[in-house]
């Protein structure tokens, strides 16, 4: 069982910029995909970005070039950095672990309680 955690989400201006970091338990972190998610009010949940064990990633059109995965893995934890966030990056994101990066929700077997990202315009 691996038990996920989101942290850093809080309100920002248009065009600031937030970090949110993923913590995961289990000795085996560096062997799992971690994928973030993200689910405004009315809307279905969406991709992200994702990051494999190889560290290669791959982000969503809407996201790319704003939003950069990373992951360090002596500390079991992954980040999110959004910088130049819009209004329409407001929604709760969702930290997933999974065995495959992919943008399908449905692969990833743990998932985070999800926290909130607001953004003022």
């Amino acid at each position: 069982q691996v038990q996920v955690v989101e942290s850093g989400g809080g309100l920002v201006q248009a065009g600031g910029s937030l970090r949110l970091s993923c913590a995961a338990s289990g000795r085996t972190f560096s062997l799992y995909a971690v994928g973030w998610f993200r689910q405004a009010p009315g809307k279905e949940r969406e991709f992200v970005a994702t990051i494999n064990t190889y560290d290669i990633t791959v982000y969503a059109d809407s996201v790319k070039g704003r939003f950069t995965i990373s992951r360090d893995n002596a500390k079991n934890t992954v980040y999110l950095q959004m910088n130049s966030l819009k209004s329409e990056d407001t929604a709760v994101y969702y930290c997933a672990v999974g065995s495959r990066a992919t943008a399908y929700p449905g692969a990833y077997a743990y998932w985070g309680q999800g926290i909130q990202v607001a953004v003022s315009s």
